[in-house]
């Protein structure tokens, strides 16, 4: 695909996701970084296969700039997926009825 084609897919993509999610109400926040958790977790499988597939199939340069990229986005799928989870655990904490301190 041509390249200008790609970056309008992607702008047209990030704008529709802004207002979808512009309109989620509180309440429902929680389940939908947990399914975003859910998706960042196959973003690193599919990075794995990039960086696996680009010591096959390209040779050179290409082969080194796949790997990194691929690495880049192992990388930045963890954190996405690790501090996704630590907000979840933190939000729903917020749930928790509290302990009444002196009382068993």
């Amino acid at each position: 695909m041509h390249p200008i084609i790609l970056v309008l897919v992607f702008i047209v993509a990030s704008i529709v996701g802004y207002l979808i999610i512009r309109n989620v109400p509180s309440l429902l926040h929680t389940p939908l970084m947990s399914g975003m958790n859910a998706l960042a977790g196959i973003i690193i499988l599919g990075a794995l296969v990039v960086v696996g597939l680009s010591g096959l199939e390209a040779g050179g340069g290409a082969r080194l700039a796949g790997q990194i990229l691929g690495g880049l986005a192992v990388i930045g799928s963890i954190v996405n997926v690790v501090g996704g989870f630590g907000v979840t655990h933190r939000m729903l904490k917020m749930f928790d009825k509290k302990k009444k301190s002196g009382k068993s």
